[in-house]
């Protein structure tokens, strides 16, 4: 049976557009009605552009009417977090203070998603600022595999909108975890790319040092092609690489295990695990090896003494980024994000220096072993997910109190390396599990590759929700 026009994948659906076999207009269509019947529901989205959307569809189709030169992603509907400044819409950042941003600026990453030929359909959800929970006016995007549990942190409304098929790919930005978070929780495929790979130009900071920009989707290739169309360097941001981005899609179809070394420490990434994260992890690790990886031994620098003054540091800089609005429109934030600024409102400049020295070390740590490896598998959580009344119930806990939810995440983003999520099965009831991939500065297309190699052995890709 064919696969829903939903569900399928965003280079099949650009290649068929390509072809003729289906016109944007014809997908974007049947996105805009999937939104209107779901979304009141699943909550993904702060902003639909349905007639922008639906114009920019019928200048696609214009231009390959005309045999125009198409970019890869042409006609394909996507949606972008809205810490995304773009013209036209508002950039509410997950809350109601001010961010900054008129309906005349647009974020890099959307131009070159655009210029890559991508529809933007809309702005999907988020927590309040980007950090652990959403303002308590905004209704939280609900799990579309499983509506009691979590839905991931601050990129939910993207890896909802994607899952659930509202959409093709999505933007995230990951903090802490907050592109590996949503993925693993709703079963897709997410980078965080190399620190700087992505501009952040335009993007709404939670944390200047630790944000990472990056593409979620539902299959490794259409991960690669947004990743392709979104990096590179910027003019407009001074922090972005330089580096040519290489070929990633050519590295994914191209894909296989055979000789990968891939790095496993045994008590970082299997010990203290629930019963089904360990089996679904363990598994995963086995898989990789059938198809030809070899597992090597590794040892990861010790990382929990850091965990609460990572997220302070965190937090520092967090207060940098809203000291035009915080505390002068105290009555705007929610309380969860007061109690995260004034966390770093209060730390000492003791407390952020020895995130900074420790991150050296790490990252030189790391550097060393990927000299070793060619990357390491971690989970991306210690637990499945939770249920969504478990994470309502600790809204009000000092953000602190998290930092140990993070310890597969936040060194990672200090280290400012890439990580490629990976789904690795689901709970007995129906909750999705995921895993990731970490390796050195740059190597997005060698995480790419070995990510399709196992999505090709698992079969995952194939798996969707029934909505």
């Amino acid at each position: 049976m064919a696969e829903a026009l939903h569900y399928r994948h965003l280079s099949d659906v650009a290649a068929e557009i390509r072809s003729g076999a289906l016109s944007a207009v014809e997908v974007t269509q049947h996105a805009l009605d999937r939104i209107t019947r779901l979304d009141p529901r699943l909550h993904a989205f702060a902003w639909v552009r349905a007639e922008e959307a639906m114009r920019d569809a019928e200048d696609a189709d214009a231009r390959t009417a005309r045999g125009e030169s198409l970019g890869p992603l042409h006609g394909v509907p996507v949606a972008v977090k809205d810490l995304c400044a773009m013209v036209g819409t508002p950039t509410r950042a997950g809350g109601f203070f001010s961010t900054g941003f008129s309906s005349t600026d647009t974020a890099t990453v959307v131009t070159k998603l655009q210029h890559a030929g991508a529809i933007i359909i809309g702005k999907a959800q988020l927590t309040e600022g980007a950090w652990g929970t959403h303002h308590p006016d905004v209704a939280v995007p609900v799990n579309p595999w499983a509506e009691n549990r979590w839905s991931g942190a601050s990129s939910s409304g993207s890896g909802v909108s994607v899952a659930a098929g509202l959409t093709y790919g999505a933007v995230g930005t990951d903090t802490a975890g907050s592109i590996r978070f949503p993925s693993a929780a709703n079963h897709l495929v997410g980078l965080k790319p190399t620190w700087g790979r992505v501009s952040s130009h335009g993007v709404f900071p939670l944390s200047d040092t630790f944000d990472h920009v990056g593409p979620m989707a539902r299959s490794v290739l259409d991960v690669a092609l947004l990743y392709e169309a979104m990096a590179g360097s910027d003019p407009l941001d001074v922090t972005s690489l330089t580096e040519p981005v290489g070929d990633c899609t050519s590295a994914v179809r191209t894909a296989q295990l055979r000789g990968v070394r891939i790095g496993v420490d045994q008590a970082y990434a299997l010990e203290n695990l629930d019963g089904p994260t360990f089996s679904a992890l363990t598994a995963a690790i086995a898989l990789l090896k059938e198809q030809g990886a070899v597992i090597v031994d590794v040892r990861v620098p010790e990382v929990d003494a850091i965990l609460p003054l990572a997220v302070t540091a965190a937090a520092t800089e967090a207060a940098i980024s809203h000291a035009a609005s915080y505390p002068s429109e105290l009555d705007r934030y929610g309380q969860p994000y007061r109690d995260l600024l004034d966390l770093g409102r209060a730390a000492t400049a003791v407390d952020y220096a020895t995130v900074a020295i420790w991150r050296r070390e790490f990252r030189g740590a790391l550097h060393r072993m990927f000299a070793e490896v060619d990357m390491m598998v971690a989970p991306v959580l210690p637990i499945a997910p939770l249920l969504a009344s478990q994470m309502k119930a600790s809204v009000g806990s000092s953000p602190v109190d998290s930092a140990g939810f993070m310890r597969y995440t936040i060194p990672f983003n200090l280290a400012g390396v890439p990580s490629l999520t990976l789904p690795m099965g689901h709970t007995a009831d129906g909750a999705p599990l995921g895993f990731q991939l970490i390796g050195p500065a740059l190597s997005e297309a060698t995480l790419l590759s070995a990510g399709a190699g196992f999505e090709a052995a698992s079969g995952f890709a194939t798996r969707h929700p029934d909505l």
